[in-house]
């Protein structure tokens, strides 16, 4: 299994639990026939289904905030879940969520999507517009309502505070780990948690990358504020973050807050802002890594890593550059140290720098070769190089001046696997 060492951070501690870490909070799934799976392997062997149908609930009305994919195309249960939060002033209870079909592109999309709301607000005792909907999987194939119908009501009534790991398994499609992580925190004096959950491998580009996510916390934050920390931390994480440049339809990240830890609520910037932003930031970010990690077909997680650039913004989009290549990628799964792929990357990113200044290592647990500086190439042993570039993690160091600016993107390589994994996707 592909895994991710977290990293850490002062104050913050890690711990189990993703959505259900948060105090207040329980999830599931099951798997409910969505899409038909083999009941036998090829040797008549039975085989345990996987959970195609998820839920999160908590035990009080949260304040909410989400965002969402930049692509015109947007699937049937984003337009819904806009509809619910605004129709609430940002505030949600639940979350029910499908994978194998992402209910995209469909003419009774909608009507489907509010059903699934519909469903999971009678079993749960709350109103249909306090649901956040989600769905990942093929776009364009008619969403079948009638297992909806048939296991939310079992799924409703087996939600557990330890049910995580069900829910977890539940939106993955060609993911092959669940992704989550979850923070121990203090904020307003209290001891806070905050929990999350991702899904996704492939499809995912810059801008909301193609995933669905899922936060939690029971520190007490306003609809306002969340938002605010979320549209900050998103611009760091996932929208650094890129596979194999193709944008969803269906990308949702959802962050609920039901104030269980019993701080005062945070309405403004301030310490207890920063703190709550932070804890957010840290679990978001692991997810990314995660997320990139987990790319369809990929065994490197790559990191691009972008300093002296005149601003932040500057870095990002040199980052993304580079990340986003795929000479560099397929450079990465060959293990070549082709670092003029880098550079030609750098070059073509739509920021201002000078070349002559720019300065490229390759970096991972196995040492660091440094191979261009003043933006020439200089001496390195290819041996050496080959031997950074055999670890699983890399980090491409990429130096562009002098300034504060730094930044960093996350991909990875480009391999063979990527291309069958496609090209059979909807088998």
């Amino acid at each position: 299994m592909k895994t991710v060492s977290f990293k850490d951070y002062d104050g913050y501690k890690y711990v189990d639990g993703g959505v259900c870490a948060a105090s207040g909070f329980k999830a599931g799934g099951c798997y409910a026939g969505i899409k038909k799976s083999p009941t036998h392997d090829g040797n008549d062997t039975p085989v345990k289904m996987k959970n195609d149908l998820g839920m999160i609930e908590s035990e009080i009305l949260c304040n909410a905030a989400a965002v969402y994919t930049q692509n015109k195309v947007k699937g049937a249960p984003i337009l819904v879940t806009k509809a619910n939060l605004a129709a609430t002033g940002g505030r949600a209870k639940a979350v029910i969520v499908n994978s194998k079909n992402a209910n995209t592109c469909n003419a009774d999309g909608e009507d489907k999507a509010r059903r699934m709301c519909q469903l999971a607000a009678e079993n749960l005792g709350c109103k249909p517009e306090e649901v956040i909907v989600a769905s990942t999987g093929v776009i364009g194939l008619v969403l079948p309502i009638e297992p909806f119908e048939k296991h939310v009501p079992a799924l409703a009534k087996s939600l557990t505070h330890e049910g995580n790991d069900e829910a977890a398994l539940a939106i993955m499609t060609t993911d092959t780990f669940p992704k989550q992580c979850a923070v121990e925190f203090t904020c307003g004096g209290m001891t806070c948690h905050l929990g999350g959950m991702a899904k996704g491998s492939g499809m995912i580009h810059p801008n909301m990358a193609t995933t669905l996510n899922f936060v939690t916390t029971d520190c007490a934050v306003s609809a306002e504020m969340l938002q605010k920390a979320l549209s900050e931390v998103v611009k760091v994480t996932y929208n650094c973050l890129s596979v194999d440049g193709d944008q969803s339809t269906n990308d949702m990240v959802a962050l609920m807050a039901n104030g269980m830890a019993g701080n005062a609520e945070i309405t403004a910037d301030g310490e207890d802002f920063a703190a709550f932003a932070q804890a957010l930031y840290i679990v978001m970010k692991n997810m990314t890594r995660m997320l990139a990690k987990d790319g369809e077909g990929a065994t490197k997680l790559l990191e691009c890593r972008v300093s002296g650039a005149k601003d932040r913004d500057t870095a990002i989009v040199i980052a993304k550059s580079v990340v986003c290549s795929s000479l560099l990628k397929a450079a990465m799964f060959g293990e070549d140290a082709n670092w003029g792929r880098v550079l030609c990357a750098v070059g073509y990113a739509d920021a201002e720098f000078d070349i002559n200044e720019v300065d490229v290592k390759f970096t991972s647990e196995y040492g660091m070769v440094h191979v261009c500086e003043n933006g020439a190439g200089i001496p390195f042993s290819e041996e050496e190089a080959a031997k950074v570039l055999s670890a699983d993690e890399i980090y491409i160091e990429v130096t562009v001046g002098s300034g504060e600016g730094k930044a960093t993107a996350y991909g990875c390589d480009l391999t063979y696997d990527y291309v069958k994994i496609n090209g059979e996707y909807r088998n």
